[in-house]
């Protein structure tokens, strides 16, 4: 390296160290900050009753006024509204009163009955004057407005837990498909193990059953044997048994016999 280059390096270095040797960390988070920042809803220590704003045209009569202002809190001013201004270091005493005709981001239009409280009727009432305007209703539609975010918020809550879940779905797809396929296989297995052992089941069920079947048999020829040895004759004779001898006329002598004496 050369000493220029060097040179230059070492100068960087000095700089560096001198900076961060200068600057100090606040030790309150919000100090060197104009004001704390309360996520834009409304402050209590403001007072939204009161803002300013600069004519930025009127019409050729002079009546309607189109005021530029730097707060945009004007944008919740609806038609009708009422709204109290005074010339800027113009020390009257008294307020001009004024209807809200139209709104639009950072402007608004605002029709005045008469200057004369706030403004002599003998001189012109030029473009680009700043008007310091009070308006009660102003507190209230600011209030109203951040309740209604507070409720929005809520909801775009709710809009991202649910776009998370479809996200996480989405991403994890294939994991799912993968996960659910191999949870039915699984069931299909099982379902065929099952299908499986119970016909297996059947068959041996099947086959001790012929083979109950031929013992029973065995057993009954063997019961009706006995039963038919063990039957007990009857006593009585129905029928004279000499009747029933039939003479065929064969040489034979005559019955009962004579007794032979010996």
């Amino acid at each position: 390296m050369n000493r220029i280059g060097e040179f230059g390096l070492l100068l960087i270095l000095f700089f560096s160290n001198f900076v961060s040797a200068t600057i100090v960390t606040p030790k309150h988070p919000h100090e060197g900050v104009l004001d704390t920042d309360n996520n834009k809803f409304i402050d209590p220590k403001v007072d939204y009753e009161k803002f300013i704003g600069r004519v930025s045209d009127k019409d050729d009569k002079g009546r309607v006024l189109k005021i530029h202002v730097e707060n945009n809190n004007t944008k919740f001013l609806k038609s009708g509204d009422v709204v109290f201004f005074k010339v800027n270091n113009m020390d009257q005493g008294r307020f001009c009163k004024a209807f809200v005709r139209s709104v639009e981001d950072f402007y608004f239009s605002i029709f005045v009955q008469q200057f004369k409280p706030c403004w002599p009727e003998d001189k012109y009432f030029p473009r680009g004057m700043q008007l310091n305007f009070e308006a009660k209703i102003m507190s209230q539609r600011v209030f109203e407005a951040s309740k209604f975010r507070e409720l929005l918020l809520l909801r775009k809550d709710g809009f991202l837990k649910q776009l998370s879940q479809v996200n996480n779905f989405l991403w994890s797809f294939e994991q799912q498909k993968v996960k659910t396929a191999a949870s039915y296989d699984q069931q299909i297995n099982e379902l065929k193990q099952a299908k499986r052992k119970a016909m297996n089941n059947l068959l041996r069920l099947r086959q001790e059953n012929i083979i109950l079947q031929t013992d029973l048999t065995k057993k009954l020829d063997s019961l009706d044997e006995s039963l038919e040895h063990y039957t007990v004759e009857r006593q009585e004779h129905l029928l004279d048994r000499w009747d029933l001898d039939h003479d065929s006329g064969l040489p034979m002598g005559q019955r009962p016999q004579d007794f032979k004496k010996q």
